[in-house]
């Protein structure tokens, strides 16, 4: 049976470890070339492509700092010259800097909303002629419960998936009549590195806010991005999904 993404080629930003991992793996298993972005550790991306090799996906590491607009540019240029298309982009990259209001600095709040908003920016704003000009398209935005919802601690964090989910509305009624589908999902507490990285009385906190009383996995995640980036979405625009055992 053919797969559902077989013939798409995928970007996926921050790929190199936890939901975006997941992501890119899940997005190979349907049949997509995926374009494994990092900015930090080539290595860890390096492992996302091993493990997408290791069940017979087809995948490759491209290193760009997202919140550089000509580097996104030069990244977009190169992986349309190599594959002549870009199908499905996934804006998953993104970077914390918490800390209470009155404490903050300026350079945490700037250097998470340039990655994690900014770069959503970037990336939609190079891509998007393409998309046009396929006359079709597959963009997903990884926002956060926490731009839904706020988090104490996380104005700068929740300020960026807050304007995630703005930046997804618009677009999407930009680019619908061409086709082109722009969606964010919104996960909720997702066992990552990040949150296991959490004192336990947080996390026990955290659970006990969830109604089904457990967090989610990365796969959870995973599996609504596969879903939106295939042919079953093509009449679902400018929506958020909150994937959160019912937080939200």
């Amino acid at each position: 049976m053919e797969k559902e993404l077989a013939g798409k080629v995928a970007l996926v930003t921050g790929a190199g470890r936890g939901i975006g991992r997941a992501i890119a793996c899940e997005l190979a298993k349907q049949g997509a070339v995926v374009i494994v972005n990092y900015n930090g550790s080539r290595e860890r991306a390096l492992e996302t492509v091993a493990e997408i090799e290791s069940f017979g996906g087809q995948a490759e590491a491209i290193g760009c700092d997202v919140s550089d607009f000509n580097a996104c540019g030069k990244m977009v240029e190169d992986i349309v010259g190599k594959y002549t298309h870009v199908d499905i982009l996934v804006n998953n990259a993104g970077v914390t800097r918490d800390n209470l209001i009155l404490r903050m600095a300026e350079e945490d709040y700037d250097r998470v909303l340039d990655t994690n908003l900014k770069g959503a920016f970037n990336t939609i704003r190079h891509l998007s002629r393409y998309f046009l000009k396929q006359k079709g398209g597959k963009i997903i935005n990884i926002s956060s419960v926490s731009g839904v919802l706020g988090n104490a601690g996380q104005a700068n964090y929740s300020a960026s998936k807050a304007g995630l989910i703005g930046l997804t509305k618009s677009v999407a009624r930009e680019l619908a009549s061409r086709g082109i589908c722009v969606n964010a999902v919104a996960p909720g507490f997702i066992d990552t590195d990040m949150t296991q990285a959490l004192p336990e009385k947080s996390r026990e906190a955290a659970v006990a806010a969830i109604p089904m009383g457990r967090m989610g996995s990365a796969e959870d995640v995973a599996q609504i991005v596969a879903f939106l980036a295939g042919k079953r979405s093509d009449y679902i625009t400018g929506q958020v999904i909150c994937v959160d055992g019912g937080m939200t």
